[in-house]
């Protein structure tokens, strides 16, 4: 559970609800605590989103699944599991 105040996804304003179609998880319709911390500022919410996707974006050098694969590395040398 995140330490900064937020607002539940279920009381999310009809623009915070429209990021969480992007958002949520698909097997159980959660929206991670990393994301959840932005939810006083919906359009901080959504540069974080656009920004994760094009630093995940595979490219000519580095696949998708390589940056995958770095990031849990370093997620869990970090002991963080996002």
């Amino acid at each position: 559970m995140a330490w900064i105040e937020t607002i539940p996804p279920s009381a999310w304003t009809e623009e915070l609800a429209l990021l969480r179609t992007e958002l949520a998880d698909p097997a159980d319709d959660s929206v991670d605590n990393i994301m959840q911390i932005h939810s006083l500022n919906p359009r901080g919410m959504a540069a974080h989103n656009t920004l994760y996707g094009s630093a995940m974006a595979g490219t000519r050098s580095l696949r998708k699944v390589d940056r995958e694969m770095i990031a849990f590395v370093v997620s869990q040398t970090n002991e963080c599991h996002y």
